[in-house]
This record gives structure tokens, C-alpha cells and sequence, in this order.
């Protein structure tokens, strides 16, 4: 008797909830990790002709059906999709059944037990639903059929969204389907308007409401206390939506820096109970652009740091997860962007909802890229985009399209359903008092900086593609940007790499060629070299770390870069390192000394001191570390300077005593020089080293140095016995001077001394020697790590001692990061791994850039090289200028002055290098 009274109890309680709230039955799965299977039938291409199971949600091209294609391919497949699912529904006499349907590409027809639900839904990337009340049968089984066309019976929704789209276009049920059961009387939808003063406004869309209920609502914490008194309004059947109004006292308020969220409970009841309740989180802002002034966030002026997000997984195509949408938003806080930009579709609603709870600025989408939809189907899915999307405070733009797909009889239709009044921007224009143009140069931005009066904030600019683009030249952007009266930031072409995991290509990777390896990080979020000069250049916490020198008394200039933090709210802490020497096993840092320091109290927008409380012997170090945490204790950036020059460096390896006279001898056209046993062969036509040799082992070592991009002849060698050493001399003549001098001296590494002088541009200046690549293995280095660099890439890299094993990674073709092959900063000394013999190059120069080997060519490389800077001949090289690089479409020679070509006045450039071959 107690086991059935207990059950009786719960069935109470469950039908009390039932008629309170919403139940949502997933008939698909939630996401790329969790699915349903439905059946499936494909009309044509792979796996088609035959009714088998499908994930859903999915792509069904990433489930092995059809035709893959990208936007820009110009004969596309048109295969059906057609599905079925049996459910079972319960006992919902009284209740009113939606079926809801998250996205759907493209057009999408549904039945229920055999009877169309609705008009057919077109349009790739919108939530829709359909009333089948009167479909379902209870208590039964019932039958859901679904056919989807991947391509639109109407030519604007193609032309919006597949036929020339810089993006891949799927088919399929590819993201959730679930049914929403709700009482007779229910609340459709609310839309929030809560301002930064405390105001709320919410406009509840009731439905079948009767004459006496009331509409409530109660203001509560994130999790769940009420705050102040419920408020309500009394039901007028007659009205499409009420408005219910209160205020709270001094908010807590809502930015990408303090993301606070709160809930409004929304209910509907009369005298005997509660009929219908829901719950919706919002914050409290207020979104201005100010015209000719800037975009402001609860009366601060803000600098939108972002980038351009594809809702992407390269095994699941536009099929994501909670997880993924997790990921994207950390890494770009990572990065410290407090922005994002819908590129070019609005994304899941879980996406929004991080970016709510984590903090970033959203520039919301309606598809359209290069081309609109018509007005009829543009009215249904603006409507639809705002509806979905209005209550989520990241939101702080619409965009109605893409670069020219701007429907105008559109742009009014967000503010009818969005009662914040959020700013339309057409994204690549100046419209509506903002100036968003796409890929402007260096020069475009200095006049904006002068003249423009928009409130500009590119929507898309520094276009990645391979290792171009992104954090390259930004430097030089951001600083000019920073000085515009009226500029509110910008938007990074692309977070992502769009590189599909080919189902019908064996696993391949398929990018399309070059139109897609746009991003900052990989397919599966790998991360790139402009990932952390990103990071440093947009740090809120902004420090230029100039080097340090013997008169460093402690104090570093710091800028508060953040809107709303004041930078006591901030906290740093320092070390002091040593580094392993060339000859370890190991390479990590020891720590010295370390502590904390005070934050100053700077106000956002003000520039300070940080005052470091080093111990008296810092000098005694290799490196100084500095890092800040934000107010979320996260890492800001850590900051590096190297302490000893590296000549100091190099001067703590210790003599091998030895009592071996050095010996030369002239074998032909090779001049071989003995010292500790090891040999060097010149060759006395060019003065370049042959090769070195071991007892029992050969080092390849080759072809230098030569002066590095300059055509030189030999004009003297000379070789002699000097006071138990022994020098050979090299002179060259021709475009430039060079003059060698190899100094050999018992137990000693070989020094070589070189000083050139040279004229004109040049993509690079320094020497350089050969070594087959096919025999190195990997190196070892201090300085600057662990990715390479480029003349208008240098921030991010940390100095450090560092390893690489050989890869032969080509940025964004394969992701097997930080890549290899490249010129890496500040060098003090590097041991390059082979399997002959490891040896280490020493320099006693400051800012010595390592040149290792050349990167392979992309495969689909564009023909204007933007993005394939120029190497040395040479693999090897030890340089004292290296090339800048471009973006997809603009040259280096465009984007700023980091990013011109080096110029040489004639003046002389000395260089000393020690070689250790005894390892």
C-alpha cells in the first residue's frame, strides 16, 4: 500500500510540473556526440537509392550520403534527403505539440502520420517549428517523415546561401528535433529589454490567454533568488503581447569583461493555479552607437576584438556540440578577444549562451553572402533569427547580410520583433552610421583615422590564409586603429580553418583548395603562430617590452586597455629563470626567484607604473618572466626579457683543456683544418666549409657562409697559423662586401667573425650555410619560441629554451604545430639534431634571427605569393633581417611599416658565430 500511495504522489507531483512548464522530448539526439538513429533514403550520389540509418542531427555528406560540394563549385549536387522516425507520444489530451526543428539544410518537408505539418521551411540555418496538435495521435505510436532538399526550390535562398558562398554546403537534419508540449493557454516567446540603469522591460506573447489570468514575472539571482517582488499585468485576450515592467536597484550588469546573468521567471496563472511558467535568462546593458562618436557598453566606450566564427567540425561538418562551443568561446578569451562575428549564419543557440555566460560581443547574422534573399522569405527569417535570438545580451548588432547580399526592405524588420532596438549593419558598407569596410590597407586606415567620421569597426580585415594574415601586420594596425576618434575595433578573418574530414577521400582533409585554410587555429582548433600575437597585441593589460638592460631598476609602463576593470582588480606575479645549457638533457627553466606585485590602481583607458620588487642578484639570471591574471584569475599574457646578452651566454662554456696541436693540410682544391681531432674541409675555390668530420662520423655541414640573397665572387682566401690558432680569411666582392674569418683554437669552439655591407631592399640580410634537411631530426634553441616568426609577426613568441623534432607542417594543409621549418627570433644559440652528429651554432649578437630550412609550398598556393615569403638559398641561416608576409589579397608591401621590405644604407654589419661540434 506504501509503494503505491508513494507512486501516487509522484504522478501528482509530475502532473503538477507537467502543467507548469515545458516538456521537450528530443526526438533526434542533441548533438554531433549524441544521436538518434532515424531511417534514411538519399536520392543520389554515395550510399544512395536504398533506405538505411542515419545519424540525427547530422550531415548526411559526413554520414556517407550524396555529394559534397563548396559554395564556389559550379555544378553541385541536388540530392534529396528523405527520413523517417516512429516516436511515441504520451497522454497530452488538453496540451497543445510543437514540433520544432533547429536547422535544416535546405528545404524541409514534414509530415505526421502521413499529413503535411505545415508550409515547406526554406532556409539553411533557422529554427522553425510547426503545430501538430491535431496530428499526433496519443498515446501511440506515430510516424515522422521528413524530406529535405539540399538545394532550395527558391532561387534567392540559394543564391543567399549556396550558390557562390565562400563556405561548404551541406544537406541535411543537422541540428536537433525535438517536440515542445505546453498547456492550452501558454506563453509562445518573451523578449527582454533590460537596461544598464536597472529598467526592465519584457514583452510576453501569450497564447489563448481568457479574460481574469494574470502574467507574472519575478526577477531572479542566476541561480534562482528572488530579487524584489513579482510583478504582473492583467491577460488581455486581445493584445498580440503585454508588457510587464519593474526595475532593480543598482545591478550587477552585463559585459564581456563581467558577464553577469540573471533570469526572469514568466508565468501564467489564475485564482486556482498556475497554467503556464517559463524561464529566461538576460542581462542588464545598454548597447549604444553613438553616431560619429562609438560603440559604448553601459556608457563605456568599447573596442570590439574579434573574429569570424564558422559553426564547423571537420568530422561533422555544421553538427557541433556543447563542447566545441565551449572551446571556440575559451580559446578566443584566450586570445583576449571579447568579440565574434557570425560568419555567415546565426550558430547554434548553445553557442550564444556561452558566449552569454563567458563573455563576448555578437554580431548576429542573416545569411546572405554576396546575394539576398527575396523579401517574402527574408521577412519569415528575419523573423525567425530575431526571435530565436533577442534575449541573449551578447548579441549587440544584427547583420543583414554579407557584402552586398543586403536586402534594404529588411532592415527595419529586426526592430519589430527586437524591443532593445539593436543597430543593423551591413557588413562591407558604410550604412547606418558605420563604416565596416572589408581588407582595408595600412594607408585606408591612417585616413580613416583623419577623416572618417562612421564609427569603423571592419567586420572582416587581416584575411588569414596558410600562415599569412590574422595576427600578421596587426600590430601596426591596431596602433593606428587605436588612435581613430571613432573606432570601435574589428573582425579577423577567420577564427578557423574550414577543412572537411572527407568521408568519400579515405579520411582526407579537404580545405578547397585555398579558399578555406583561413584560420587562427586548425580544423580541430590547432593553434597557430598568430594565435598568440593575437593575444599579446589585444591584451588589456598592454605592455611594450623593450629590452632590459644593467640600469633596469624594476619599473615597467603598463596600460589599462580594458573598458570596465580597473587594473587593481588585476594581478601580476614575476620570476626570475635560468635556462639548461646546450649540452643538457633537459629543457626546463629553473626559477631563481619569484613574487607577486601590486597592481596599481589605473582606471581603463590610463597608463602606469608596475613597480617589481626584484631580488638584488636578478642580474645573475637568464630571464625575467611577468604575468597577469585577469578578474577571472586567467592568464592575460606572460611577458619575457632576456637578462644576459647572449655573448654572456656563450661565454659559460667551459674550455675543454687539450694538449692537440692543430694541424692544416691541402688536399687539391680543399684546405682541411685539424682542431681537437675534428676536421674542416674548405674549399679553396669559393672559401665556403665542404663538410666536417668525426672519427667515424661525417657532419654536412656546407655551402658557407654566404651572404644571404647577394651575389658575391671570391676575392681572396687566405689561411695561417696565428699564436697556436689557426685563421682562415675570406673575402668577397661583387653586389655587396663580405669578409670571413674562421679562428680555430684548442679546446675552443670554432669562432667565426663576418662583418657585410650591402645596399638597396632586401627580403633578408645575414649569411647562410647548407645541411641536408632529409638528415635533421629536430633542434634545440634559446630564444624566442616555440613558433617562427615573421618581420610584421614578432609578438607572442616567449623567450625560452625550446624543442622542435622535424616537421614538415605546412600551415593549414597539415597541423602538426608550432611548425619546424622557419625563421625563429631573438637566437642565443641553437643545437641542430641530425643522424650524423648534433651540433650547436653559439652567437655573441643580439636580436639574431635562426633561419631553419624553407617551408614547403602549399599545394594550392595562390599565384600572387602573398603569403609565401621569401628564404634564403641557403637552409641554414643566422640573419639580421628577415621577410615580412601578406594576407589572401593584399601584399606585404601595403600593411604597414613592419611589413616593408629592409632596406640597407651601406653601413657595415658585424656578426661573431661559435660552432661546437664535440657532442
Amino acid at each position: 500500500m506504501k509503494k503505491i500511495i508513494l507512486q501516487l504522489l509522484f504522478t501528482i507531483a509530475g502532473s503538477a510540473a507537467f502543467c507548469q512548464g515545458t516538456t521537450v522530448k528530443y526526438l533526434s539526439g542533441t548533438d554531433k556526440d549524441h544521436t538518434a538513429q532515424w531511417d534514411f533514403y538519399c536520392t543520389a550520389g554515395r550510399n544512395s537509392g536504398k533506405w538505411t540509418k542515419i545519424a540525427v542531427p547530422s550531415n548526411w555528406e559526413l554520414q556517407g550520403f550524396g555529394t559534397y560540394n563548396y559554395g564556389h563549385d559550379k555544378i553541385k549536387g541536388n540530392e534529396q534527403g528523405l527520413y523517417k522516425h516512429e516516436f511515441f507520444a504520451g497522454n497530452w489530451s488538453n496540451k497543445k505539440i510543437f514540433i520544432v526543428f533547429e536547422g535544416s539544410m535546405t528545404d524541409t518537408r514534414v509530415t505526421i502520420n502521413g499529413k503535411q505539418a505545415g508550409p515547406v521551411h526554406q532556409g539553411s540555418f533557422y529554427r522553425f517549428k510547426y503545430d501538430i496538435t491535431n496530428l499526433v495521435k496519443p498515446n501511440s505510436k506515430n510516424l515522422l517523415e521528413v524530406t529535405v532538399d539540399k538545394t532550395s526550390a527558391n532561387s534567392s535562398v540559394n543564391d543567399a546561401e549556396r550558390r557562390n558562398s565562400d563556405f561548404w554546403v551541406f544537406g541535411g537534419i543537422y541540428r536537433p528535433v525535438y517536440l515542445e508540449v505546453v498547456p492550452g493557454t501558454f506563453i509562445d516567446r518573451v523578449a527582454v529589454n533590460a537596461k544598464a540603469d536597472g529598467s526592465f522591460l519584457l514583452d510576453v506573447y501569450p497564447q489563448n490567454l481568457k479574460p481574469g489570468e494574470i502574467v507574472e514575472g519575478q526577477i531572479q539571482t542566476f541561480n534562482g533568488k528572488n530579487i524584489g517582488k513579482p510583478f504582473s499585468i492583467t491577460a488581455d485576450p486581445a493584445q498580440e503581447y503585454l508588457t510587464l515592467k519593474s526595475s532593480v536597484q543598482k545591478p550587477l550588469l552585463w559585459s564581456a569583461e563581467f558577464p553577469n546573468l540573471y533570469q526572469i521567471v514568466v508565468t501564467i496563472k489564475n485564482k486556482q493555479q498556475v497554467i503556464h511558467r517559463v524561464k529566461q535568462k538576460f542581462g542588464f546593458r545598454t548597447v549604444e552607437l553613438r553616431a560619429n562618436d562609438g560603440f559604448y557598453v553601459n556608457g563605456a566606450r568599447v573596442i570590439m576584438k574579434g573574429s569570424n566564427r564558422h559553426s564547423f567540425w571537420p568530422e561533422t561538418g555544421r553538427t557541433l556540440s556543447h563542447n566545441v562551443h565551449l572551446l571556440d568561446v575559451s580559446l578566443m578569451k584566450q586570445m583576449n578577444m571579447n568579440a565574434v562575428r557570425m560568419s555567415h549564419y546565426p550558430p547554434d543557440r548553445d553557442f550564444l549562451a556561452v558566449c552569454d555566460s563567458l563573455g563576448l560581443y555578437v554580431l548576429d547574422e542573416l545569411t546572405g553572402w554576396q546575394a539576398k534573399y527575396d523579401t517574402i522569405v527574408g521577412h519569415k527569417l528575419v523573423k525567425e533569427l530575431v526571435v530565436r535570438d533577442v534575449n541573449h545580451p551578447s548579441i549587440v548588432f544584427w547583420d543583414n547580410g554579407n557584402e552586398g547580399g543586403f536586402n534594404r526592405a529588411l532592415d527595419n524588420d529586426y526592430a519589430l520583433y527586437d524591443p532593445q532596438k539593436r543597430t543593423v549593419i551591413h557588413p562591407w558598407e558604410k550604412f547606418n552610421g558605420t563604416n565596416t569596410k572589408h581588407y582595408p590597407d595600412y594607408n585606408y586606415i591612417v585616413n580613416e583615422v583623419a577623416n572618417g567620421q562612421e564609427v569603423f569597426f571592419p567586420t572582416e580585415f587581416m584575411h588569414g590564409l596558410y600562415d599569412g594574415g590574422a595576427g600578421a601586420a596587426l600590430d601596426d594596425f591596431w596602433s593606428q586603429m587605436l588612435k581613430n576618434p571613432h573606432g570601435a575595433g574589428g573582425f579577423i578573418w577567420a577564427f578557423l580553418d574550414e577543412a572537411v574530414i572527407r568521408t568519400d577521400k579515405n579520411g582526407a582533409y579537404d580545405s578547397d583548395g585555398n579558399h578555406a585554410p583561413d584560420g587562427i587555429v586548425g580544423p580541430h582548433r590547432e593553434k597557430e603562430g598568430s594565435f598568440y600575437t593575437i593575444k599579446e597585441i589585444w591584451s588589456p593589460v598592454y605592455i611594450d617590452p623593450k629590452p632590459i638592460d644593467n640600469n633596469f631598476d624594476g619599473k615597467i609602463i603598463v596600460e589599462n586597455r580594458y573598458s570596465f576593470t580597473n587594473l587593481n582588480q588585476c594581478t601580476f606575479s614575476w620570476k626570475l629563470v635560468n635556462f639548461p645549457s646546450a649540452n643538457e638533457n633537459t629543457t626546463a627553466a629553473i626559477v631563481k626567484a619569484s613574487g607577486s606585485t601590486a597592481a596599481p590602481n589605473l582606471k581603463p583607458g590610463s597608463a602606469g607604473m608596475l613597480k617589481l620588487a626584484l631580488p638584488a642578484s636578478w642580474r645573475n639570471s637568464n630571464a625575467l618572466y611577468l604575468t597577469a591574471y585577469g578578474p577571472d584569475k586567467k592568464e592575460v599574457f606572460t611577458w619575457s626579457w632576456a637578462i644576459k646578452s647572449p655573448e654572456a651566454i656563450r661565454k659559460t662554456i667551459k674550455p675543454s683543456p687539450t694538449s692537440l696541436a692543430i694541424k692544416a693540410e691541402e688536399q687539391n682544391q680543399s684546405l682541411v683544418v685539424n682542431c681537437d681531432g675534428i676536421k674542416y674541409y674548405f674549399d679553396k675555390t669559393t672559401g665556403y666549409i665542404q663538410h666536417v668530420a668525426k672519427p667515424g662520423k661525417d657532419i654536412s655541414l656546407s655551402g658557407g657562409p654566404v651572404l644571404a640573397g647577394v651575389n658575391t665572387t671570391l676575392k681572396s682566401f687566405v689561411y695561417k697559423d696565428v699564436e697556436r690558432q689557426y685563421v682562415v680569411e675570406a673575402e668577397y666582392q661583387g653586389a655587396a662586401t663580405l669578409h670571413v674569418k674562421w679562428t680555430f683554437a684548442p679546446g675552443q669552439p670554432v669562432k667565426l667573425e663576418y662583418n657585410y655591407a650591402q645596399q638597396g631592399d632586401a627580403d633578408f640580410m645575414g649569411i647562410t650555410f647548407n645541411y641536408p634537411e632529409e638528415k635533421i631530426t629536430g633542434m634545440k634553441w634559446l630564444g624566442r619560441g616555440p613558433y617562427r616568426v615573421w618581420k610584421n609577426r614578432m609578438r607572442g613568441q616567449q623567450f625560452g629554451l625550446w624543442h622542435k623534432t622535424y616537421n614538415n607542417a605546412i600551415t593549414g594543409e597539415t597541423w602538426g604545430y608550432p611548425e619546424f621549418k622557419g625563421y625563429h627570433a631573438e637566437v642565443n644559440w641553437v643545437t641542430i639534431e641530425n643522424n650524423e652528429s648534433p651540433f650547436t651554432v653559439y652567437t655573441d649578437d643580439k636580436n639574431i634571427f635562426l633561419q631553419m630550412l624553407r617551408p614547403a609550398k602549399e599545394k594550392d598556393a595562390l599565384q600572387n605569393n602573398n603569403v609565401e615569403p621569401s628564404f634564403p638559398d641557403g637552409n641554414i641561416g643566422f640573419l639580421n633581417a628577415i621577410s615580412p608576409i601578406g594576407t589572401k589579397f593584399q601584399a606585404a608591401k601595403v600593411m604597414g611599416p613592419q611589413s616593408q621590405t629592409n632596406h640597407a644604407n651601406g653601413e657595415q654589419i658585424n656578426g661573431t658565430l661559435w660552432f661546437d661540434f664535440t657532442h
